[in-house]
């Protein structure tokens, strides 16, 4: 006879505010680090000027950032599968508040450079278990309601950091930017804290709830070390790709990545316990919606950079002008990202995904054919395309990857989803800058030019992309979520 009692079945009431309390976390942590990516780029010349700073260092206040979030997304998400996805929120947010402040207080760019970097490692910590949370907390066929919620939240903080930004640094300064992510990810870190793990019913035997499962080897440092090699790498050579004689340079750097690549991928191979979980990545569905959201992200991010230059170069709008003619594309990524859940239950994960490959592919043209004289309609007609297509498929492919995520790998699945998110923009703009240098007749007139053609294409493959994803939530034959195999 057992001396051991079993563990109460946690309540409802307590199950419901532990989900109320993660969806906050989740929703709020994703929004601020949006937040913090759009008002960056309008503080960088205030920033300069008051820091007497070159242009070269105040680009690496953007870089080193990217390369550290790059670096560290998927070891982030192993950590919170081992530890706690609340555990490491808590202190990636806790983390992302200090550097936030310190940046804001930084007396020199070097300090600002050096804190960046930190704020890059916390925002890594933090990214993943936005999801990682939701993928424990949740059932997975009640996942796509509180993806497309997070979706929302990072749409309409991309539609507001433009305004916000402008109008703290003309009020206050630069610093003021940098203040503002400071009491919301204080105050869900501290949240974050008071949530207890979720406990779910152990699905081989019957009996008392039992915690879910967490990734139980001793990680794998070596592995660890190379992803973050490469896609530090990766970013940095892309970044510094379509920089005036930097060409040499960038190319090494990018050799040097896939050198770093090829090696991890031996060792993964050989790794007792990989980084990477085999079973993961063996996954169509998870698979076709990783490069679903690697060319999205791809295609908007240099649509945008290529629009915005056209609107401020060519059209002479000021940033407040060419932020209300690209507004209708916030408006359709909040509206999508409602919309999305009852699409998927009508259509199935693989028919929204095409949906959502199709308007972005066609949002893109329309923006292609812009010139001189078009005026608002046009613009934003494929800016409104280009937002309700992106959300689409930033809905349905996340939640795709996240379900079909064993819950021991949540977040490695999180770590990979934020990884295609934070290179694919770095990817699409380096091509669009590139393209736009390789044919200077165009200046930055779309319909002259080269780089949103090819960004179109880069779009269109969201679509084979799509047909990886299953027809339907529960379509046969896919591994049923939160088991080994």
């Amino acid at each position: 006879m057992s001396l051991t009692r079993p563990a109460a079945p946690a309540r409802p009431e307590d199950a419901r505010a532990s989900r109320v309390k993660t969806l906050a976390c989740s929703v709020t942590g994703a929004a601020v680090v949006a937040l913090d990516g759009t008002v960056l780029t309008l503080a960088q010349p205030a920033l300069q000027r008051d820091l007497h700073a070159g242009v070269a260092q105040v680009q690496w206040t953007g870089t080193g950032y990217l390369v550290a979030v790059a670096s560290l997304l998927v070891l982030a998400g192993r950590l919170g599968d081992r530890h706690g996805h609340h555990r490491v929120f808590a202190l990636g947010s806790l983390g992302f508040a200090a550097a936030s402040a310190g940046v804001a207080l930084a007396p020199g760019i070097g300090t600002v450079v050096l804190l960046r970097v930190l704020q890059g490692a916390c925002g890594a910590l933090l990214q993943p278990a936005t999801l990682g949370m939701l993928r424990t907390a949740y059932p997975p066929d009640r996942l796509t309601g509180p993806v497309a919620l997070r979706t929302g939240a990072i749409g309409l903080a991309a539609a507001a950091g433009p305004l916000l930004g402008g109008a703290l640094v003309s009020a206050y300064g630069w610093r003021a930017v940098f203040l503002l992510g400071v009491p919301p990810t204080l105050a869900i870190g501290l949240l974050a804290l008071t949530v207890r793990e979720p406990r779910r019913p152990d699905r081989t035997a019957p009996g008392p709830s039992t915690p879910p499962p967490r990734a139980r080897t001793g990680g794998d440092p070596l592995g660890a070390l190379l992803l973050a090699g490469a896609l530090g790498l990766l970013v940095h050579g892309l970044v510094t790709l379509p920089d005036p004689g930097a060409g040499g340079r960038a190319a090494a750097t990018l050799a040097a990545a896939t050198a770093a690549a090829l090696l991890l991928v031996r060792h993964e191979r050989r790794a007792p316990h990989p980084l990477l979980p085999p079973a993961l990545l063996r996954s169509r569905a998870v698979a076709g919606g990783l490069a679903a959201l690697l060319a999205a992200s791809a295609a908007l991010s240099g649509t945008l950079f290529v629009t915005t230059y056209f609107l401020q170069e060519v059209q002479r709008l000021d940033p407040f002008g060419a932020a209300l003619r690209v507004l209708p594309l916030a408006v359709t990524m909040v509206l999508g990202a409602v919309l999305c859940p009852p699409l998927q239950r009508r259509l199935g994960p693989r028919g929204t995904a095409l949906t959502g490959g199709a308007l972005l592919t066609s949002g893109v043209l329309v923006l292609a054919r812009l010139d001189a004289g078009s005026g608002a309609a046009a613009t934003g007609l494929g800016a409104a395309l280009v937002g309700a297509g992106f959300v689409t498929l930033m809905v349905t492919a996340t939640a795709t990857v996240v379900r079909h995520a064993p819950e021991e790998h949540a977040g490695v699945a999180g770590g990979l989803q934020q990884t295609a998110m934070n290179t694919g923009p770095v990817l699409g703009v380096a091509t669009a800058a590139l393209l736009l240098a390789l044919v200077p007749g165009g200046g930055f007139v779309p319909a002259h030019g080269a780089a949103l053609p090819a960004l179109a294409l880069v779009a269109a493959l969201t679509l084979p992309a799509a047909l990886a994803l299953p027809p339907r939530a529960d379509a046969p034959g896919e591994e049923a979520p939160g088991r080994r195999p």
